[in-house]
């Protein structure tokens, strides 16, 4: 005969109530990348019911602000609208080229989900991204990398631009400036796929001043993992 195990109503409530309670955690993202930067990060801890983005599908308002152009303005305002515990802009500006950022929370009650996102300069609408992550209820180390994302909401011509939502072109603010080419005549076949999907990369070339992308080939490609997050559980 094969045996059943049965939980209790008080065994069960005691569990749900363990999993549910909230957790002193710090999160700390590591750019693992040769050339790229990472925009202000948005590390938010929410819960199972909520998402920053979805694979597969199109990104909101919110993402595409700071898929475009960087900005976390709209991803903080719907992460503290839902009562997420939130973790913004941990290195005070961009994060460069395998640096690391981190930073504590005191999650709450019911927040048991980790989601991140950063835009990746230069790109039009990359960024980096951890999409519901559930958050270990027991104490301890853990790490997850992360794949970059295209957001789907601008063709990757990989030219300069101002980074406005809707608006052709990525932004370069300093101290990328200097490390890009101008004049480019945009890549041919830019991805215009509607959807939140994998990044296919900066395509490039070695032209600073003509060409067909403002990209340096020799320093802003990349292959995922683009960034490493470690979570420590106390």
């Amino acid at each position: 005969m094969k045996r059943i195990n049965i939980l209790s109503a008080a065994a069960m409530l005691a569990l749900t109530s363990q999993q549910s309670l909230a957790a002193d955690i710090s999160v700390e993202i590591q750019n693992l990348t040769h050339g790229l930067y990472f925009t202000p990060i948005a590390a938010v801890v929410h819960t199972p019911d909520a998402s920053l983005f979805e694979v597969g599908e199109a990104a909101s308002t919110e993402l595409q602000m700071m898929a475009e152009g960087g900005s976390i303005d709209g991803i903080t305002t719907l992460a503290s609208a839902a009562g997420a515990d939130m973790i913004a802009n941990p290195a005070g500006g961009l994060l460069a080229p395998t640096m690391s950022t981190s930073a504590d929370v005191m999650t709450t009650d019911g927040n048991l989900m980790l989601s991140v996102v950063a835009m990746i300069l230069p790109s039009n609408d990359g960024f980096v991204g951890l999409d519901n992550w559930e958050i270990p209820t027991e104490a301890g180390t853990y790490t997850v990398f992360l794949n970059a994302y295209d957001a789907g909401t601008e063709a990757n011509d990989e030219l300069r631009g101002s980074g406005e939502p809707g608006m052709p072109g990525m932004p370069v603010p300093p101290p990328l400036d200097p490390l890009l080419g101008t004049g480019g005549s945009g890549v041919a076949g830019a991805d215009t796929n509607a959807t939140v999907h994998i990044h296919r990369g900066n395509i490039g070339d070695d032209s600073m001043t003509d060409g067909t992308s403002d990209v340096n080939n020799a320093v802003h490609r990349w292959l995922n993992p683009v960034a490493k997050v470690t979570v420590t559980v106390r």
